[in-house]
């Protein structure tokens, strides 16, 4: 039998002792836990809820499964459901299945490495005051567009990669975040961030929050910067500030479960 791409790349961590490794979501690219992210709201929120802790034996951030003990029978048991219970089988691709483990793992990671001691309302205040996050970020319908919308960044991200987002981030840009400059056959130069790109055509959202989309032909130069447009802020935050802001980013769930 001919293994798909999805199965000989779980079959590889499975024999490398992946699975025992702490911060096991690590090892997935962030787009497949930002893609799984959406999957699963789709797919597994209304019986699992937001943190996978809502069937009773089940808890997505605890590690804690009925009927898995792998990646391979995570996978298993999303492909073809449990007989007997509510668990359906989940129509989705091989690639979309590894998309949702990568998620349903990060979940377990966020948990082992979450900051307790921060305090989110001390966060939420240093994000809004002295950090000035929402000059280009937006946040549940609040803030410019210009960044990266951060209302789920809790539920995509970890702790340690938010961090360095923070501290460095220059090392952490996804390349659905990269910020472009063109210069039209007029002359006319444009920076912003990278909205959507094909064959042919570009859009992109400047530093005023404008949209544009160009056809790739009307372009005399088109360049993907490789550095964030967004400042380092190696200490520019206390500790504690940062633990704090770190603390609130990891609540912003994208979705109001109260």
């Amino acid at each position: 039998m001919r293994l798909s791409r999805c199965s000989i790349f779980v079959a590889t961590l499975v024999a490398s002792s992946w699975l025992s490794i702490p911060a096991v979501g690590q090892r997935y690219l962030s787009s497949d836990v930002e893609n799984g992210s959406r999957l699963y709201r789709n797919n597994c929120f209304a019986c699992h809820g937001p943190e996978g802790a809502l069937i009773p034996g089940v808890d997505f951030r605890r590690g804690q499964f009925k009927r898995a003990s792998s990646d391979e029978d995570i996978l298993r048991v999303i492909a073809s459901g449990v007989p007997g219970t509510a668990m359906p089988p989940t129509n989705v691709t091989d690639s979309q299945r590894l998309a949702l483990v990568a998620y349903i793992r990060s979940l377990h990671d966020s948990a082992v490495n979450s900051i307790g001691s921060g305090d989110a309302g001390r966060g939420r205040a240093l994000l809004e005051g002295k950090g000035g996050c929402l000059a280009c970020h937006r946040i549940s319908g609040q803030g410019s567009r210009v960044g990266p919308d951060l209302s789920e960044v809790g539920a995509i991200r970890a702790a340690a990669y938010i961090e360095r987002s923070i501290l460095a981030p220059n090392e952490s840009v996804l390349p659905e975040h990269r910020f472009v400059r063109v210069v039209t056959r007029q002359g006319a130069v444009i920076t912003g961030r990278r909205l959507n790109e094909d064959t042919h055509t570009l859009q992109i959202i400047d530093t005023e929050e404008r949209l544009h989309s160009f056809a790739k032909s009307d372009l005399r130069e088109f360049t993907l910067l490789t550095t964030s447009t967004m400042p380092s802020y190696e200490g520019k935050f206390s500790s504690q500030e940062l633990t704090d802001l770190v603390t609130y980013l990891l609540s912003l769930k994208g979705i109001d479960t109260q």
